[in-house]
């Protein structure tokens, strides 16, 4: 396994998820999203994985009007504007491999042992 959790030092769903993998000795890579941005390559991989752009997009982020535009404009334009716009992203964002996860998802991530 090779998992990856994308998320923020301050979000208490990221910690739970860090919790999960090291109650079960699995190693992770931490990339905290205030400080390093997900590469295109991995943004694409995490939105195939989901189920497209709209389903990474946390609607009740902070920043409410970035949210808002994503939602209005142009769906060739929702992918870059989002690269741009990482704080509005559902964390933590849980990959392993071709596989991603949104938010807590202990089920999912148990089936991947």
């Amino acid at each position: 396994m090779n998992i990856q959790i994308f998320g923020t030092k301050k979000c208490n769903d990221t910690k739970k998820a860090e919790r999960f993998f090291k109650e079960r000795n699995i190693k992770y890579q931490f990339i905290d999203l205030k400080e390093k941005s997900m590469s295109k390559g991995e943004l694409t991989s995490v939105a195939n994985a989901v189920g497209g752009v709209m389903n990474i997009v946390n609607p009740d982020a902070k920043d409410k009007d970035t949210v808002a535009l994503i939602q209005y404009i142009a769906d060739e334009d929702k992918f870059d504007k989002l690269l741009e716009n990482q704080q509005i992203i559902k964390t933590p964002v849980v990959r392993n491999g071709r596989q991603a996860t949104l938010g807590y998802q202990p089920d999912v991530w148990k089936k991947w042992e």
